[in-house]
C-alpha cells in the first residue's frame, strides 16, 4: 500500500512575530566584506517556536523525554503545514509565518495541502469544497508571501490514481494555476511539486504527471514527503526523473524520518525509525536543491494516533534512534540568567566583543557529506556582549566556502567573522547560535576562547 496519512492539523499562523524584520534582500545576497574564496549564502531555514513538539517541552520540562525533543525535534527547522480551507484568513496566517522567520533571518518551509479531495479521502481527507474554490484560495496564500520560502505543493495529490481522468484534468490545472501564482507574487518563494517518493512511481510515470501539472513553472518537485525512504535512494530517483524532465529542476527531500529507512511497506508510524539528515539549503549533492523537515517528527501518520496528533513517545523514539552521533545534535541553549550584582553598571553590554570576560565560541557540526559539511557557530559569555568578532583556525584542509547571518573572511587556514548588527548582542550567561557556514574538507567540530 501506497497511501501515507498526512498531518491533519495545521500549525498555520502560530507562530509570533519578532521585534524586528530583517531585509529579504539580505538573505539571498553574499556576505558584505566577504573575501573572493567565499561563495554566494546558503539560505538559513526557519524554526517555529510554536509547534506542537515545542508547546509539549515547555509544559513538560521536567519529563525524561524532554531534552531529547527539545535538543533534536524542536529546535530544528520543519515545514508548516496550512490545511484549512480559510479563505478569509489564509493571507493573515501566511503572513504571521514569514513576518516571523523574517525577523529570525531565515526562510520558513510552508506545504500547500488543500485540494479537493485530497488523500483520496482517507484519514488526512478534506482539502476546498471545489478547484474554483482552491485556486481563489492559493491566490490569498501567495498574497500573503513576502521574502524566500521553500514550499511543497500538495503531497502526494500526483502519485494518487484515485481520480478519473476529468479529475486528474482539474487536479492540474489548479497545480499549475498555484505554481504560477506564487511564483508571480514572491519570485524569492521556491516551489516544488510533491510526485511521492522512490518506491511508489517508475521515474518515467513521475516526470509525465509532473509535466502535466505544470513543474516547467515551478523551481522543481518535491521526494518522500512524510515517508521513509533513505536519502541516497531519494536522490537517486530524483535525478532518474531530472534526467527526463531536464536538470534545471531541482530537488527537495523531506529526511525528518528517514535516518534508519524504510521498514518494509509499512508507512503508518512504522516503529524503530529514525530522524534524518538535518534541514540544510548545502546538499552537497548533485540536483537536489534541500533536505528539509516537512513532516513534523512525533506528528502521528493515523495509527500511533490521529493524524497529526503529537505523540511524545514518537517524538522520542525518533530522536533517540539516531543515535550519540546523530549530525544535527545540538547543545541546549541556556536560559539568560539576570545580573545579580548590586553594581550599578553590571548590567551594561560590552563593546567591540567579549574582551577580558570569561568566553567560549562552539564550532558544531550540523551534517556532513562527501565533500563538504554544514556546521554552526555559537558564544557562551559570562558578560553581556554588544558587538562581536570571532576568529579560528581550522586544524586541517578544511575552508568555508558560503555563510549566513555573519561578514565572513578567510586568511590561509584562519577564518575571522564578524556580527551583521542585529544578531551583535549575546546575553550574559547565554549560549547563543551567531551564524551558520558550509565548509569542504573534513567535518571539525571546536570550541575556542573568544
Amino acid at each position: 500500500m501506497k497511501r501515507r496519512q498526512r498531518l491533519a492539523a495545521i500549525v498555520a499562523g502560530a507562530a509570533t512575530a519578532a521585534v524586528a524584520a530583517l531585509g529579504a534582500g539580505f538573505l539571498l545576497s553574499p556576505n558584505a566584506g566577504a573575501q573572493d574564496d567565499v561563495s554566494a549564502q546558503a539560505q538559513a531555514l526557519w524554526t517555529n517556536p510554536d509547534t506542537q513538539a515545542a508547546r509539549w517541552v515547555a509544559a513538560n520540562p521536567n519529563d525524561s523525554r524532554a531534552a531529547m525533543i527539545r535538543d533534536r525535534i524542536a529546535e530544528t527547522p520543519a515545514g508548516n503545514w496550512f490545511t484549512r480551507h480559510n479563505p478569509s484568513t489564509i493571507k493573515a496566517d501566511v503572513e504571521s509565518v514569514v513576518a516571523a522567520a523574517s525577523a529570525d533571518g531565515a526562510a520558513p518551509i510552508m506545504v500547500v495541502y488543500n485540494i479537493p479531495n485530497r488523500d483520496c479521502g482517507g484519514h488526512s481527507g478534506g482539502g476546498a469544497p471545489d478547484h474554483q474554490s482552491y485556486r481563489q484560495w492559493v491566490d490569498q496564500f501567495a498574497a500573503g508571501l513576502s521574502g524566500p520560502a521553500y514550499i511543497v505543493l500538495e503531497p502526494d495529490t500526483l502519485p494518487h490514481n484515485c481520480a478519473n481522468e476529468s479529475e486528474r484534468q482539474q487536479i492540474n490545472q489548479s497545480l499549475t494555476h498555484a505554481v504560477q501564482a506564487i511564483k508571480n507574487a514572491e519570485s524569492q518563494a521556491k516551489v516544488y511539486i510533491d510526485i511521492g517518493h522512490s518506491n511508489w512511481l517508475a521515474p518515467a510515470t513521475a516526470a509525465q504527471r509532473l509535466r502535466d501539472a505544470g513543474v516547467q513553472y515551478a523551481d522543481g518537485f518535491a521526494l518522500n514527503t512524510s515517508n521513509y525512504r533513505t536519502t541516497e535512494e531519494s536522490s537517486a530517483y530524483a535525478q532518474q526523473i531530472q534526467n527526463i524532465i531536464g536538470s534545471d529542476k531541482g530537488a527537495v527531500i523531506d529526511t525528518s524520518r528517514n535516518g534508519n529507512g524504510p521498514a518494509g511497506d509499512e508507512w503508518c508510524d512504522p516503529a524503530g525509525r529514525a530522524i534524518g539528515d538535518f534541514p540544510t539549503t548545502s546538499t552537497g549533492v548533485n540536483g537536489v536543491d534541500a533536505f528539509l523537515w516537512v513532516k513534523l517528527p512525533g506528528e502521528a501518520d493515523g495509527c500511533a494516533g490521529s493524524a497529526g496528533q503529537f505523540i511524545p513517545d514518537l517524538a522520542y523514539q525518533l530522536a533517540s534512534n539516531a543515535g550519540s552521533d546523530w549530525p544535527g545534535d545540538v547543545e541546549p541553549t541556556d536560559p539568560v540568567t539576570d545580573p545579580t550584582s548590586d553594581d550599578p553598571t553590571s548590567d551594561e553590554p560590552t563593546t567591540g566583543g567579549p574582551g577580558e570576560t570569561d568566553c567560549t565560541v562552539h564550532i558544531e557540526v550540523v551534517s556532513s557529506w562527501d565533500s563538504g559539511w554544514q556546521g554552526k557557530v555559537s558564544m557562551t559569555s559570562d558578560q553581556a556582549v554588544n558587538g562581536w568578532t570571532v576568529s579560528w583556525t581550522w586544524p586541517g584542509s578544511q575552508s568555508v566556502t558560503s555563510s549566513w547571518n555573519t561578514q565572513l573572511s578567510t586568511s590561509g587556514s584562519t577564518v575571522t567573522a564578524k556580527d551583521v548588527g542585529w544578531n551583535a548582542s549575546v546575553a550574559a550567561g547565554q549560549t547563543k547560535e551567531l551564524f551558520g557556514f558550509v565548509a569542504s574538507g573534513p567535518a571539525a567540530g571546536m570550541e575556542v576562547a573568544c
